[in-house]
């Protein structure tokens, strides 16, 4: 990190936010929900996120304010992002990832379903699935650039309803949309406990899900322990046991830490990072930070030479990898063939090297390549998330 300066992340899932963490990483998280008018709105908490003085006289719930109310206090609406040129750009044209978690409301707003209205969850989410879905194919959004996810129990029965033909996966262990972070984190205790790495994969492949969203928790130190059967970890035996487990699934981490982040990438794993600062070019790891894994992917004795990089060089060495080094669109046959068989050798993937360059011939790298995504685009930030009398 470059010593004098002075660097804060635009709030999040803000254009701001998104438009950065697109063109510093291999894509954006972020989070949506329907308006009381059918729309949806890019927000993460199930009150509006602005100071209560604003609040006063208006529903409680988000679900339950209109596209334009929520517009005009600042927050993004879904279809804008997508009209963004930058984001267009980047998105459908240059490869980005873009992780979509649908929020359900809480069950006592009118659209919420009660705590036992099971189909009226699986049909809420289902439908933000077919409003999201309408909106990226009308601006051309390629589908393997584009994965759903959400804490949702039924999440299988809402892509089926949806008909969606974009990637998609349930979020476990799962998080109910009520209560406090307390009580919720104690809520899902039991099922972290009894839901070890290898059994999470199982759940993930017959549920038919396209991919592995992962808690860090099974990969720090004081938690990885703690569920029954083997732990995993990103070095060592725990690694051989981790890349077993998942045979080569795509599997991202919410949210990485900057410490196990060079770890993460090595061990074939993708991170949604709450850290875009673009002076951070040193990791707590002692490692120098490689910001695209995924757009512009490393051979292996590239990942050696960016290893040997010291806190004094490391700037040179990441000038020096960056003008040196194709991203996956710009790069030949022979290099990409190579990437492949790399990658497809050290993290166990199943398909054969020339069906992924087939299936991956465009700007796009492979769903299995690891990638640094942008946590809600630049981090989490503080509540509220907005104050309108400062935009």
């Amino acid at each position: 990190m470059t010593a004098g300066h002075a660097w804060s992340p635009a709030p999040e899932n803000t254009l701001e936010s998104l438009r950065h963490a697109l063109e510093m990483f291999d894509g954006i998280e972020f989070d949506i929900r329907i308006t009381a008018d059918n729309q949806l709105i890019v927000h993460h908490d199930r009150t509006v996120s602005v100071p209560p003085s604003h609040l006063n006289g208006k529903p409680t719930w988000l679900e339950e304010w209109t596209h334009d109310d929520l517009v005009d206090l600042g927050f993004l609406s879904f279809e804008d992002l997508l009209d963004d040129p930058t984001v267009q750009r980047l998105w459908r044209n240059e490869g980005r990832m873009g992780c979509i978690e649908i929020k359900r409301p809480h069950p006592k707003a009118k659209t919420g379903g009660g705590f036992f209205g099971r189909k009226q969850h699986n049909k809420h989410i289902a439908r933000a699935m077919q409003l999201a879905e309408e909106a990226l194919d009308e601006r051309e959004i390629p589908n393997e650039n584009t994965v759903f996810y959400a804490f949702h129990r039924g999440m299988p029965a809402s892509a089926k309803i949806s008909a969606t033909k974009r990637p998609w996966a349930a979020l476990i262990p799962y998080i109910p949309p009520y209560g406090t972070r307390t009580t919720q984190r104690l809520q899902v205790l039991p099922q972290y406990l009894t839901t070890p790495f290898k059994r999470l994969v199982k759940q993930h492949r017959s549920q038919g899900s396209s991919m592995l969203p992962c808690a860090v928790e099974y990969f720090q130190s004081k938690t990885r322990h703690l569920p029954l059967g083997r732990h995993v970890g990103l070095t060592g035996a725990a690694l051989n046991r981790l890349t077993r487990a998942r045979g080569g699934m795509p599997t991202y981490v919410w949210p990485t830490k900057t410490w196990m982040e060079h770890d993460l990438l090595r061990a074939g794993l993708s991170g949604l990072t709450d850290h875009a600062d673009p002076h951070f070019h040193w990791l707590p790891s002692g490692h120098a930070r490689w910001r695209q894994p995924g757009l512009r992917p490393l051979l292996e004795d590239e990942w050696a030479q960016l290893k040997t990089a010291t806190q004094d060089n490391h700037l040179d060495l990441l000038r020096r990898l960056e003008s040196e080094v194709p991203t996956w669109a710009e790069a030949d046959t022979p290099r990409r063939r190579t990437l492949v068989s790399e990658m497809r050798k050290r993290w166990h993937w199943e398909a054969n090297v020339e069906d992924l360059l087939a299936l991956y011939d465009g700007a796009t790298p492979p769903s299995s390549s690891p990638r640094l995504i942008g946590h809600r685009g630049s981090g989490k930030t503080p509540r509220p998330v907005l104050n309108p009398q400062s935009i």
